[in-house]
């Protein structure tokens, strides 16, 4: 799994050309599930993600995670973090799982956080042509991978 994780001080998500979800200040995360994923790879992101120290203290640091700050959380599907560019001009998705093996596993990572994070996590719709406003706060942007473990 692969995560694009954004600090935000707002983000909305249009479905249809009407607001779908929005959230304040928080995180907007992207996640890209690929075939071999499973719940273990949920479990280790989800964990990362709630103790992710971002956000600025009061001196400014980065120091708290989106626990701390009580922040909002958005989570949107999308199958392209998994992209392979290697041959030709047209990126290929095959690395990314079909809808019946990522639906169950996004479901599954958004249930985890909430129970980590204590919050309703706001969600897009997967596999719907979405658009994403977002203002990144920082900006902050970290990508995770969940078979990268660094």
């Amino acid at each position: 799994m692969r995560l694009v994780v954004q600090r935000v001080t707002k983000a909305t998500v249009h479905i249809e050309q009407k607001v779908y979800a929005e959230i304040g200040t928080g995180l907007c995360i992207l996640i890209g599930i690929e075939e071999d994923d499973n719940e273990s790879d949920a479990d280790w992101l989800a964990t990362k993600v709630a103790g992710l120290r971002i956000f600025s203290d009061q001196q400014g640091l980065m120091n708290l995670s989106v626990n701390d700050t009580k922040g909002e959380l958005m989570i949107i599907s999308q199958f392209t973090l998994f992209a392979s560019t290697k041959k030709g001009n047209r990126p290929s998705f095959i690395k990314s799982a079909r809808p019946e093996k990522a639906i169950p596993l996004y479901e599954y990572f958004i249930r985890k956080l909430e129970g980590i994070v204590k919050v309703v996590i706001k969600t897009g719709r997967f596999g719907a042509d979405m658009q994403i406003n977002l203002i990144n706060d920082g900006p902050v942007t970290i990508i995770i991978d969940s078979k990268l473990k660094e």
